[in-house]
């Protein structure tokens, strides 16, 4: 069952209760936290303590993404704050083997992010033991960007790995995801859809969303 994992990065905070609900009302399946230190992506947004606020708000899942340094360091604490879903990226992971089973310890599903320009190939031995793997359809840093039209040959790819090879991970695409581009991006093999500005910066926010989970439906 395909799913929409909704981005708070474009909510408004000041009325962060009011626009979960709203995603809820909409059929969000899921919850998207994007974690930012300003350092590996030119970007500063919200750490723990908000994802601890955000599991006390909603009971739909949190997928929590990772774009800071160091994230094993943090992996703890964002598991005691209500995370389900924790990706780091492969870009400034030296170990994701080691990283990928310690988020597992939690019981929470690990999974790793890959730029527009990273190659799949960088994650051959590891496809087993990864219960997702976060296509990033934009250069990560900022929400609201440009999708990137030459990474749906990149998940078309990917899905095509996974059949072959009977692997388990689920296909995650984040980044410029919206009306005019969603069938296209579920075609090539898209599991959970992350949409943020597509829908908290649209008219008719609860609309936008429905007709996303129509379309994918």
């Amino acid at each position: 069952m395909k799913k929409i994992s909704i981005s708070i990065l474009s909510a408004d905070f000041t009325k962060l209760n009011e626009e979960i609900k709203l995603a809820e009302n909409g059929g969000a399946d899921i919850i998207h936290c994007d974690i930012m230190d300003g350092s590996f992506v030119p970007n500063i947004s919200f750490g723990q303590s908000i994802v601890s606020q955000i599991d006390k708000i909603t009971e739909l899942p949190l997928d929590v993404h990772l774009m800071i340094d160091e994230p094993v360091k943090y992996i703890k604490e964002f598991a005691a704050a209500g995370a389900d879903y924790i990706s780091v990226h492969y870009e400034n992971n030296n170990h994701l083997d080691r990283i990928i089973n310690y988020i597992k310890d939690f019981d929470i599903k690990a999974g790793v992010a890959l730029n527009p320009a990273t190659s799949l190939n960088v994650l051959k031995n590891i496809y087993d033991i990864l219960d997702f793997i976060l296509i990033m359809s934009v250069n990560p840093g900022f929400g609201g960007q440009k999708f990137i039209s030459y990474t749906i040959s990149k998940i078309n790819e990917l899905a095509k790995i996974r059949n072959e090879e009977n692997y388990k991970f689920l296909i995650e695409v984040d980044g410029g995801i919206g009306l005019d581009n969603i069938k296209n991006v579920s075609d090539a093999g898209c599991d959970l859809f992350v949409c943020g500005a597509s829908v908290y910066k649209s008219t008719n926010k609860e609309d936008s969303l429905r007709k996303m989970k129509e379309i994918i439906s």
